[in-house]
């Protein structure tokens, strides 16, 4: 016979998780079929790094929430990181993003593409899809991604980013925090 404590099942389940969540990113559609991200699962010490970051930010900002939630991921075995590049789509008639056309978008090239940011925002709502599927706590965090791309987690053309701590414990920590 044999009794496994599920201490040990939870990190590597976490880790499945956080696999099948970046498939359903990667598989969510996109404008034109044009694929702009950049997707990582962060273990271990990059996720002390990313938490530190945050730490930091807050400090040297005054946004305590970023200290909150560095303090949230560090019991976190698992992060899914997920960021966009800022690049038009080449459409001769949008102005969605406040230019005329995607020629002129691109001669303002911070200026976020709308379909850039729409496309990550479905595939963020895929991957926590994957969360709810599996009764897995999670959150979506700007405060993750924003230290993930200061760190250099991302290419440098990432612009936009995002991070999902999983847990899986008897309550959300990521929920009802202070």
């Amino acid at each position: 016979m044999s009794v496994t404590d599920e201490k040990k099942l939870i990190p590597g389940t976490l880790r499945e998780i956080a696999a099948k969540m970046v498939i359903a990113a990667r598989t969510a559609p996109k404008a034109r079929g044009i694929d702009t991200f950049e997707i990582k699962i962060a273990e271990g010490s990059s996720i002390k790094a990313i938490a530190d970051r945050m730490s930091h930010i807050a400090d040297e900002n005054e946004i305590p929430f970023f200290a909150r939630d560095a303090g949230n991921i560090l019991d976190c075995p698992v992060v899914v990181l997920i960021g966009t590049r800022i690049r038009s789509i080449g459409l001769k008639k949008c102005g969605m993003c406040g230019f005329s056309d995607c020629d002129e978008k691109n001669e303002n090239p911070d200026v976020p593409c709308v379909f850039n940011t729409g496309d990550l925002g479905i595939a963020v709502g895929s991957a926590v899809a994957v969360c709810m599927d599996h009764r897995t706590d999670n959150r979506i965090m700007y405060t993750i991604g924003q230290a993930a791309m200061e760190l250099g987690f991302f290419d440098t053309e990432v612009r936009v980013a995002y991070g999902i701590p999983l847990s899986a414990t008897s309550k959300n920590p990521f929920f009802d925090r202070k």
